[in-house]
């Protein structure tokens, strides 16, 4: 192809699909959200078909053609899959052989070993925050509820001291820190570095989890006493092998080593011709870090617990299954998020954004908890904010573009209320009613995200 060829293909492309003005932009995006929001919350539609009818729709109030608009979804979507779907996929797999080996379990049982007391909250907390490194929050309190249920039941503690401190360090790993759905899309569509915001993620994780979980969890025991229940039985207690607590802790932290040192790397030598930095590059990039977490664990975890290579094979194929519905969205979320970028809205909120005294990094907050509470999915608002506020990510420099993500992800998780199926899981599992999950779950995610977009713009003012 010529050079000629390809310089017209990028002026075709930063060229947008419509030629409607602000005040009608600024319309279709409303109403392309609504469609969003309506069908999810009023018809129960999957939000895999509710951001694929929300795309097209948002095309459709811009005025824009039916073929373009099709055609900048399906590139969204296509991109997105591609950048995040074999993370997501491996990200499955590290989750699953650490939850069917009993590394999870191994990992539960050497902490509270250790702990007791006052250091239980701070326990559970920390117990929390490893294991749902590598899971979907889902799994992670499928995982953890059990636990939670036990040391509550036998240690005579209020379920609440123990459990808010689980759920903080599910819902902070959930919400900031990669691989998971959320952030990895926005880390794509706002090109920041991973290992940047993966390092900063962790430095914003750590004072929110702390007040959001065990300092939190102080009030929320005296505000409500959820009721006692059966203890359900541990996935793996049947299992006579387990992987040792050291092996099953650097496999899943081995990842975040690998990427961390990427980004030391690239602070420290800054030159992409480097031999070491460009081996660092490689072996710092979240695919090779998560195929070799994935590829150790075979060993560390898998066949420690004594699992044969059928076996092994069946845990692989098994992980993936439940993961086609979250690629689903993530894509359509990508699709949605080109289609707006695509119709000039991004253009159209730095021309507004310029007027406004309100910090860049508080505008992806409150796009982000806005669509948050509209929908009631932290992955629909990161995605949907992540490509509303792209254009303000364009000049900033790496370290900001990584708050930026981490802004975004902060606002994704604000006050989990009714439209929320995290809502109710946290409600059916604890046995609780619809008040108590909100004076309990709810104001928790409240303060993960006032507490994290503080920390975020503290950061900013700093780096």
């Amino acid at each position: 192809m010529s050079s000629l060829s390809v310089e017209t293909l990028a002026a075709d492309a930063a060229e947008p699909i419509t030629s409607a003005g602000n005040a009608q932009l600024g319309i279709a995006v409303l109403a392309g959200i609504a469609v969003i929001v309506l069908l999810i919350t009023t018809f129960k539609l999957h939000a895999f078909l509710a951001l694929t009818i929300g795309s097209l729709a948002l095309g459709a109030f811009a005025g824009a053609p039916l073929d373009k608009v099709i055609a900048s979804f399906t590139t969204g979507l296509g991109s997105t899959v591609a950048g995040v779907g074999v993370l997501i996929a491996l990200g499955a797999i590290l989750g699953k052989l650490l939850a069917d080996s009993g590394g999870a379990d191994q990992i539960v049982d050497t902490i509270l070993a250790k702990a007791g007391g006052r250091a239980m909250p701070w326990a559970m907390v920390l117990i929390a925050s490893v294991i749902g490194l590598p899971l979907f929050f889902e799994v992670g309190i499928v995982l953890l509820i059990p636990v939670v249920l036990l040391v509550a039941k036998r240690g005579n503690y209020s379920l609440m001291r123990i459990g808010i401190p689980a759920l903080a360090g599910l819902s902070v790993m959930h919400g900031l820190i990669p691989p998971h759905p959320g952030p990895l899309v926005a880390i794509d569509a706002l090109g920041a570095d991973l290992g940047v915001t993966l390092a900063l993620g962790v430095v914003v994780a750590i004072p929110t989890v702390i007040v959001a979980g065990p300092l939190f969890s102080r009030y929320a025991a005296r505000w409500v006493e959820a009721p006692d229940k059966m203890i359900p039985q541990r996935a793996s207690e049947d299992l006579s092998k387990r992987p040792s607590f050291g092996a099953t802790v650097t496999t899943v932290l081995l990842p975040v080593v690998m990427m961390l040192a990427k980004a030391l790397v690239d602070i420290v030598v800054d030159d992409p011709e480097n031999s070491v930095q460009r081996a660092a590059d490689v072996i710092g990039s979240p695919l090779i870090a998560l195929l070799t977490s994935v590829l150790v664990g075979l060993f560390t975890l898998g066949r420690a617990a004594g699992f044969t290579k059928d076996r092994l094979s069946s845990t692989v194929e098994k992980s993936l299954a439940p993961i086609a519905g979250v690629l689903l969205i993530v894509g359509a979320g990508g699709g949605f998020k080109q289609t707006l970028v695509d119709s000039g809205v991004g253009q159209m909120i730095l021309d507004f954004s310029k007027d406004w005294s309100i910090p860049a990094l508080l505008l992806g907050w409150l796009i982000a908890v806005a669509i948050r509470l509209a929908t009631g999915s932290a992955t629909v608002a990161t995605i949907s904010a992540a490509g509303l506020v792209a254009p303000l990510a364009a000049d900033m420099s790496t370290t900001h573009a990584a708050l930026m993500v981490l802004a975004i992800g902060a606002g994704s998780v604000f006050f989990s209320h009714v439209n929320d199926a995290g809502f109710w899981l946290v409600k059916e599992y604890f046995g609780m009613n619809v008040g108590q999950t909100i004076k309990t779950w709810s104001v928790m995610e409240t303060i993960i995200s006032v507490v994290g977009i503080g920390c975020v713009l503290l950061l900013s003012l700093v780096l």
